[in-house]
Parts: C-alpha cells; sequence; structure tokens
C-alpha cells in the first residue's frame, strides 16, 4: 500500500476520492500570475502526481489566468475515469494580476465556459464559488444569493455535476445549504488558523468534503519554532508534519498541497507515513490553542 493509499478517502460529490490530492495554483508564475518558469516541469509534476495516484486536483481558470487549466490539459488530456477535476469561479484577475469580485450573472457563466474549454471538458466535477469579502483569504459571510442562483442554473444546464463554496464562514454555508446541496467547503485552515473547527466537525457529520488551503499560512515566528521542534524530532519537514497534522485532525479533510517540483511533490505524497504520537499530537495542538 502506497503512502497515498494510507491516508485513506472522503466522499466527494459522486466520488471516493483520496485524502491527499493536489492543488494547481503554483504551476503558474510569481504571484500566481502569467506563465511558469519552467513549463515542462510543470507537465512533469502533473503527470508524476497522477501516476502515483492522486486522484483529485484542485485549479481555477483565474489562476494565471488561464494558465494552469491549459497546463493540466496539455499534461493529461484525454483524463483518466477516476480523476476528478474541481475547479472555483467568482473572481478575475486585471491586467497587474490584482484578484477582483466577478459574481454577476454573466461573469459566473463565462467563468464555467472558460474553464470548460480551457480544461477540455464538457463538464466539470464540482465547481466552488468564491466569496470575496475584504480579506482576499479570509471567510466571507456572505450574501450568497443570488450568486449561488446563477451556478445552480449551471448545474442544470449540465455543465456543472456538483456545487462546493470557498472563503465562506459557517453562516454563509449554512445559507448556502438552503440553496443547493454544498459537497465541499474550501477555506483557510491550519495548525495556527483554527476558526473553522466546529464547522469542520459539523461538515464531517453531513458526509461533506472540507478542503483546506495554506496548511502554513500565518504562522508566527514562535508557532514555527514549535512546528520546526516538532519536525526535527518526528524526522519530516514542517510542511509535512502541518499536512500530516490535518489528515489526523478531521477524515472528512481532503489535502490539495500544491508545488511545481516533482521533489517537493513526493515530499507532500509521503505525509501519510509520518507518524505522529500523542505528544507530537499534543504539542500541535498548542499551537492552534496559543494562537486563539
Amino acid at each position: 500500500m502506497t503512502a497515498i493509499e494510507k491516508a485513506g478517502t472522503w466522499r466527494l460529490g459522486d466520488r471516493m476520492v483520496k485524502r491527499i490530492g493536489y492543488g494547481a495554483m503554483q504551476l503558474a508564475g510569481p504571484g500566481v500570475f502569467g506563465p511558469p518558469r519552467d513549463e515542462e516541469e510543470a507537465i512533469a509534476v502533473l503527470r508524476e502526481a497522477v501516476e502515483s495516484g492522486v486522484d483529485h486536483i484542485d485549479t481555477s481558470d483565474f489562476y494565471g489566468p488561464h494558465v494552469t487549466n491549459r497546463i493540466i490539459r496539455k499534461a493529461l488530456h484525454p483524463y483518466p475515469d477516476d480523476l476528478t477535476i474541481v475547479t472555483k469561479i467568482g473572481a478575475r484577475r486585471d491586467g497587474e494580476g490584482n484578484w477582483l469580485p466577478a459574481v454577476s450573472t454573466d461573469e459566473l457563466e463565462r467563468a464555467v465556459e472558460d474553464n470548460l474549454r480551457n480544461l477540455g471538458l464538457e463538464a466539470i466535477e464540482v465547481v466552488n464559488l468564491r466569496l470575496m469579502g475584504d480579506d482576499p483569504h479570509g471567510a466571507c459571510d456572505g450574501p450568497v444569493e443570488p450568486m449561488l442562483s446563477t451556478v445552480a442554473r449551471l448545474r442544470e444546464r449540465g455543465l456543472i455535476r456538483h456545487i462546493g463554496i470557498s472563503n465562506a464562514t459557517a453562516h454563509a454555508v449554512a445559507e448556502a445549504q438552503k440553496i443547493v446541496p454544498i459537497v465541499c467547503v474550501q477555506n483557510l485552515y491550519n495548525l495556527a488558523n483554527r476558526d473553522d473547527d466546529a464547522l469542520i466537525d459539523q461538515l464531517a457529520a453531513q458526509d461533506i468534503a472540507y478542503v483546506p488551503f495554506f496548511p502554513l499560512g500565518g504562522f508566527s515566528p514562535l508557532q514555527s519554532d514549535r512546528l520546526d521542534r516538532v519536525a526535527k524530532r518526528v524526522g519530516a519537514t514542517p510542511m509535512q508534519v502541518a499536512l500530516a497534522w490535518l489528515l489526523h485532525r478531521s477524515p472528512n479533510i481532503l489535502l490539495i498541497p500544491g508545488t511545481s517540483s516533482r521533489g517537493h511533490l513526493r515530499e507532500n505524497l509521503a505525509v501519510a507515513d509520518i507518524s505522529l504520537d500523542d505528544e507530537a499530537l499534543a504539542e500541535l495542538d498548542a499551537i492552534g490553542t496559543a494562537a486563539a
């Protein structure tokens, strides 16, 4: 059994996917804008990920923009039957690479059509509606209507199979669930940023996936020092330990660590082999307690 298989699976829409997936954001250029430094390496990373058992890729056509989806298509199309590609809509990039809301009916429809065209798909398995608040990475309280109703109509047209939501508070998730079934929530969450603890448990009870991003985002120097000490003791990198803790945190957590190098990809896929004993888990949990 490989490490990625040891991590187990969780439901994502109609499919069971492995809990260690791949996030394509870093395949674009610096600042997630423009072409990659090395397109051939980006293609090699994607192919090795799938060959290693990854069956869940997270992307968006506003990465680049258009860059990552076109690389995914070039590297992997025609796609394996068991590969689940998840994308996001609700934002756009201007000529300087700024992130701007794109939530009108026309913009949402165009975003889905762009994703379909650049990925070479007839329908997208899961589309996350990204909410855009004052903090570009923080959770937004909504409102989710009428944007989500627009996405629901695209699902009725057969362009989308399932709907998720990103950068959403628990309130926004609850409001979204009144409109459409939600199959996943994608938010900032890690050892040091634990605002979604209760939401994760609520979603697990509903068989809904939670997909955290920025597994090392927002750490203070003291928190990083504590993570470094645990990582040194267990013989792993800080990123690996942070990912291993997320796997331990709840069975509905699906990881999407991103990278543009094959060496880093192999480190990410090996995290299920990392053993965290009770002492290590207590030290890691204390990072979040100190941040509260």
